[in-house]
């Protein structure tokens, strides 16, 4: 019996016409390029003709002398922001909506930028601020509209897939997302053979066109096919289900010694100076104007019912760790839940005559300005809860684990579930539930621009149905 080395082996692999041949999609990252960079200049041009479209409708003229200073100025700020804020990135190349969201909320800040630059300058007699707000909103609208087009057309060419997903199933069963081409390493003769060059070729040119290959196989061979895709020039993973039960967030090292990260933080330091800032300005700011109401709440409370103004109850809050909120007091004293067991109903017969107002206009909260202050809360994040909440019959943490996920970071005087209409009582579990994820969307995925906009959204909820 001849025995063949593993070069013949491989050669007969590679000629053999009984294996399947592999085909998958061209490599589309010049294609991504060039769909970044055209992506770059139609937003540059729209930005350019909307300040051009307003000075032409504000003042008559197409491009005043006057004006080409602010027009560059919105133009450079507007690719510095976008491109800090990934609005180049490929990433949004697959999904139009967040693509236009965060390109007209960063037209927006680089036109106020360059207002807020304009007055420090003392530029204003050069700078008509009323044309400058409305070449911000025109180029706001120019921006969308051609995103939004560029998108549409840009999948009837090229398809929703600008990248290409590979699963290899060697010996493993798992769904297969839409989308991602799933081959069987067996049917195409794939192997994780370290000691076979002409294989790990093979295997390097059948893989070059993927930008991401997975691969599912059994524990004893995981090893291997690390080894094989390290070499591959392509970004390879391992599929390990034992690690879904505790979510990890990426590998580190302790010494010698490979772990596994499973929490980070969910904002690193200059995120948290810049949240820390926007808190602090709006809520001294706050306070300054809020002053007459808050006396005019604390009258109206004292003279409808005994007891104190200020309610302070320990919730969760940031790291587990608990602290007194301060809300005005809308309960009678004698009947205040201040373990939280009981959700305050509609016609809750403990709150008193003021207590039902400022709880309907979310006045009652108001107070929580002086715990973002002390640095305890800040503007945007999950509701803080009381220990003794319950959702139907069970303590918040029984009904889903990952509720204490959500304390990563500084609970908020709203947040992303109080926008969505998530709030009020608490009686069956999915009232917590569609908050949870709410919650954990926020935290896994902050930015600056999501605050202001999750502030200015919290105005039109106010007064709401479930504000009792």
């Amino acid at each position: 019996m001849t025995v063949s080395s593993p070069l013949e082996r491989a050669a007969e692999v590679v000629i053999s016409p009984v294996h399947q041949v592999l085909s998958l999609p061209p490599h589309r990252s010049r294609l991504r390029l060039l769909l970044q960079v055209s992506l770059f200049a139609l937003d540059l041009l729209a930005v350019i003709a909307g300040f051009v479209l307003a000075s032409r409708l504000w003042s008559g003229d197409f491009l005043g002398a006057s004006s080409v200073p602010v027009v560059a100025a919105c133009a450079v700020f507007y690719a510095l922001a976008g491109a800090n804020a990934g609005v180049f990135a490929s990433e949004m190349l697959a999904n139009r909506r967040r693509s236009v969201m965060i390109a007209v909320r960063t037209v927006l800040l680089a036109s106020a930028s360059v207002g807020l630059l304009a007055f420090f300058l003392k530029a204003g007699a050069q700078t008509s601020r009323m044309e400058l707000a409305f070449g911000g909103g025109l180029a706001a609208l120019l921006v969308a509209g051609e995103r939004a087009l560029f998108h549409t057309l840009a999948r009837i060419r090229y398809g929703k897939d600008l990248h290409s997903e590979v699963l290899i199933l060697d010996e493993c069963r798992m769904d297969v997302p839409e989308g991602v081409h799933a081959l069987d390493a067996a049917a195409f003769n794939l192997r994780c053979d370290l000691a076979d060059p002409l294989m790990l070729d093979r295997i390097g040119r059948l893989l070059a066109p993927a930008d991401r290959v997975v691969i599912a196989c059994p524990a004893a061979r995981r090893r291997n096919w690390a080894m094989v895709l390290k070499g591959a020039n392509i970004q390879g993973e391992i599929v390990s289900p034992e690690l879904a039960e505790i979510g990890p967030l990426g590998t580190g090292w302790f010494g010698r010694n490979a772990t596994i990260v499973v929490a980070a933080g969910s904002l690193d330091l200059r995120q948290r100076f810049f949240k820390r800032c926007l808190d602090t300005a709006i809520a001294v700011v706050a306070v300054t104007l809020l002053a007459p109401l808050f006396l005019l709440v604390a009258i109206a409370i004292r003279l409808d019912s005994s007891g104190p103004i200020l309610f302070v109850q320990d919730r969760v809050g940031r790291g587990n760790r608990l602290f007194g909120i301060y809300k005005f007091r809308s309960m009678r004293v004698d009947r205040s839940d201040h373990a939280g067991n009981r959700s305050a109903s509609r016609d809750d017969d403990r709150i008193t005559r003021v207590g039902r107002f400022i709880r309907a206009t979310s006045i009652d909260e108001l107070p929580q300005i002086f715990n973002i202050l002390k640095g305890e809360m800040s503007f945007v994040g999950p509701r803080p809860h009381a220990l003794g909440s319950l959702a139907g019959d069970l303590l918040f943490w029984e009904v889903d684990e990952r509720y204490w996920h959500r304390h990563v970071c500084k609970p908020g005087l709203t947040g992303l579930a109080q926008v969505r209409g998530y709030r009020g009582a608490t009686h069956q579990r999915s009232d917590l539930t569609n908050r949870l994820q709410a919650d954990l969307e926020y935290v896994s995925g902050w930015t600056i621009f999501r605050d202001v906009s999750i502030i200015l959204a919290t105005l039109r909820v106010v007064v709401h149905r479930n504000a009792y």
